[in-house]
């Protein structure tokens, strides 16, 4: 998860696609899909001569091995040259992205599978108002770049979009290794993330933790889920940096944890603990309001401090 985004390419996309998007994880939400008509799944026999608008080729063949998912890929996965990818409408909108359902098909078959496209807005887009904290501890080995981030400028604005793709894949990547519960990360292209979706086959997408209401099984069953992840989190060095009710996902009473792109890494961050300590209280106090009796901020944030190797007093809160 240490950025490696020196080497990228920020801003440039293939095919002469708009730049992407991204998500700080303070996002607004779309309302809930459940009043949407379900998916139709087109004939299988139809021939694509020709791709209406919205709909493009497969992009598998444009990301470079590096900025494809880990293998083995899954056998869901369709990674044939000749699929084609459907967008089917908005799944959630943000302040700095936006994120799409797709259905990635191989024409004449009945072959696919459904992904999640975050984009990035552009660089007149988008809206830096929290990012300072979290670039804190990201620097590229170009000086004018560091500058130009910096100074916020159009240049620098494309380089910080650059690097909360890059940084959210490339943890991602090594999340979903280490075996947290994170989407699995299709392929990077530019500023664009495609992911697993995590839902039902007919499109409907997972509820966020904060709209369930889980009974008391479930319930612990959530928390235990969540203690192991964040911990597996912290044993490697890292928060999540916005973690919330908002950004975990209840998938079959599985956990499901999503939008990274400001991944902290506690050790290297000057406020690394101040994160850490702020991801356990907000998940935290939301389990001990459903009624876990288990769910102590306090004692989470302690634990969390001590996987990570924290031993230092509490820093200054994150802004």
């Amino acid at each position: 998860m240490r950025d490696s985004a020196d080497s990228y390419d920020y801003g440039v996309t293939r095919r002469g696609r708009k730049r992407g998007k991204f998500d700080d994880g303070e996002s607004a939400y779309a309302k809930r899909d459940r009043h949407l008509p379900r998916l139709e799944v087109e004939d299988a026999n139809d021939a694509v001569d020709g791709l209406t608008e919205g709909d493009r080729w497969s992009t598998w063949d444009q990301s470079t091995p590096t900025e494809r998912g880990p293998k083995p890929h899954p056998k869901w996965l369709i990674t044939d040259l000749a699929a084609v990818d459907y967008e089917l409408g908005v799944l959630k909108t943000g302040k700095e992205a936006d994120v799409f359902l797709v259905r990635r098909g191989v024409p004449g078959t009945d072959r696919s599978c459904l992904l999640a496209a975050k984009r990035y807005r552009d660089a007149g887009h988008r809206q830096f108002h929290r990012d300072a904290g979290y670039l804190e501890g990201r620097r590229v080995r170009e000086s004018r770049v560091n500058r130009a981030v910096a100074n916020r400028s159009e240049f620098g604005r494309q380089a910080i979009a650059g690097q909360w793709a890059y940084a959210e894949f490339n943890a991602l990547v090594q999340l979903y290794n280490a075996r947290v519960p994170v989407p699995y990360p299709v392929q990077i292209l530019g500023t664009e993330i495609l992911l697993e979706f995590i839902g039902e086959a007919d499109g409907t997408g997972a509820p966020r933790l904060a709209e369930t209401r889980p009974g008391p099984d479930e319930l612990g069953s959530l928390w235990s889920q969540l203690v192991e992840a964040m911990a597996t989190l912290a044993s490697a060095g890292f928060a999540h940096g916005d973690l919330s009710p908002y950004n975990l996902l209840v998938h079959h009473e599985r956990l499901v944890m999503i939008d990274l792109p400001q991944v902290v890494d506690v050790i290297s961050h000057p406020n690394g603990r101040s994160f850490l300590d702020r991801d356990a209280k907000n998940v935290a106090t939301w389990f001990a309001r459903a009624g876990h009796p288990d769910a102590d901020p306090e004692a989470l944030a302690r634990a969390l401090a001590e996987e990570a190797g924290l031993r230092l007093a509490r820093g200054p809160a994150a802004e």
